[in-house]
């Protein structure tokens, strides 16, 4: 049974290779804020233990037993995001290290216990796919709001859940899953953008802009 280091890394590997492609040693140290040496320890104990593979200039990858083990602790993770948020009423931005605690300690009687009561749910509070117990993950179609143009009107799947204070902005000025959103204007040198809300008028930054995914209305 994979300790709860063990876990943190290979969910945090898959993340960061989703979302980077090559992941090193050096971005999983700042990923984790563990020392590159501690890291590089436990990149080759993990080796050893077959979950997987790491190769000088190719990075840190891992098999599919590594996989497998990843998307179950990360479907743990955002079923009890789901929990939290649909049954003790958290915001969006208070879960995740709440989350991080309680999945290394879910069995799986409890997980499916609190799928059931949830209605088997297929994504999580902020969007991301929950994967299935077969390791199954069908992400949806989106992109960046970052990248559409001025006089769009899209709708909000998914936002990123990287930094909390991000999470409570947005929120304060209503954007949550399914919101529609109108780009009235773009601006060219700096990329942030004129948004209209239900009735009310924003400037949104292109960093936010790029930490929301859409799909066109």
């Amino acid at each position: 049974m994979a300790s709860e280091q063990s876990e943190n890394y290979l969910k945090n590997i898959y993340k960061l290779s989703s979302g980077e492609g090559k992941v090193t040693t050096s971005s999983l140290s700042d990923k984790l804020q563990i020392s590159p040496a501690s890291v590089s320890e436990m990149i080759k104990k993990l080796a050893e233990e077959g979950t997987l593979t790491h190769t000088p200039y190719k990075g840190v990858e891992l098999t599919d037993e590594g996989k497998k083990l990843a998307l179950r602790i990360i479907r743990k993770h955002r079923l009890w995001e789901m929990f939290l948020v649909e049954v003790l009423h958290f915001r969006w931005d208070e879960i995740d290290d709440e989350a991080e605690r309680f999945e290394h300690i879910m069995s799986d009687k409890m997980e499916d216990k609190i799928d059931h009561a949830l209605g088997h749910p297929l994504i999580d509070p902020h969007g991301d796919p929950i994967p299935t117990k077969d390791g199954e993950l069908k992400c949806p179609m989106s992109h960046p709001m970052s990248d559409v143009r001025a006089g769009s009107t899209v709708r909000v799947v998914r936002v990123s859940d990287s930094n909390s204070e991000m999470l409570q902005y947005v929120a304060s000025i209503g954007i949550s899953l399914n919101k529609e959103i109108h780009i009235k204007q773009k601006m060219n040198f700096d990329n942030s953008m004129l948004v209209k809300i239900d009735n009310n008028e924003f400037n949104i930054s292109s960093i936010i802009a790029s930490n929301i995914f859409v799909e066109n209305v």
